[in-house]
């Protein structure tokens, strides 16, 4: 954390006290009735509302049991910030990458729309672990010596450190989502191979 979260932090902690201390009268309930309903002591539970007790989990949880109140109201907890990704889509040529993670490193995630091309079709090699689910249209994909076309609904994943590319499988785009992550790092859906379908 940085100075500023450890500002925030502390101004909401030193919140707390007097909520405790104006939830408690509102209920019309004294320190020695709460401290009998919660196993605190008195002393703690003023101490606490003062601020000369710093708040935890242990502390607040059966406090907000015996006024029967979730633990957010106890803590004045800031409201979740908006919570959708909003991150500028990366176009290369006939490539449009919509990044859906912001943090660096670990698991990546995207969405991708590609344009047929007559581009080559150049198979290439880097670390990593791969897992593609195609949304829309058709996705070929060239990994080793394997030639497979991925439609709507089907998945693939595979090692990029196998020499591999992938493409439109015809003339129409191809929508899709791609998981990309460390080496070793593995995703759980796989592709059924041809013979099992």
């Amino acid at each position: 954390m940085n100075d500023e979260d450890d500002a925030r932090l502390d101004a909401v902690l030193n919140e707390v006290g007097p909520r405790l201390r104006r939830i408690r009268r509102e209920r019309g309930a004294t320190l020695g009735a709460l401290s009998e309903a919660t196993g605190i002591s008195v002393s703690t539970l003023s101490r606490l509302e003062s601020g000369g007790r710093r708040p935890s989990l242990e502390l607040l949880l059966p406090i907000a049991r015996a006024h029967q109140v979730p633990l957010d109201e106890l803590v004045g907890a800031p409201p979740v910030g908006d919570p959708r990704v909003r991150s500028k889509p990366v176009v290369r040529g006939h490539r449009t990458l919509y990044p859906l993670t912001s943090r660096p490193g670990g698991l990546q995630a995207y969405k991708g729309v590609y344009r047929p091309t007559s581009e080559p079709c150049e198979q290439r090699t880097h670390e990593g672990y791969e897992w593609l689910y195609v949304l829309s249209g058709r996705l070929r994909l060239l990994l080793g010596d394997h030639d497979v076309v991925l439609t709507e609904g089907e998945a693939a994943e595979f090692d990029t450190r196998v020499p591999h590319w992938f493409g439109t499988a015809d003339d129409a785009p191809v929508e899709f989502l791609s998981l990309f992550g460390p080496q070793g790092e593995r995703m759980h859906v796989r592709a059924r191979p041809a013979k099992e379908r």
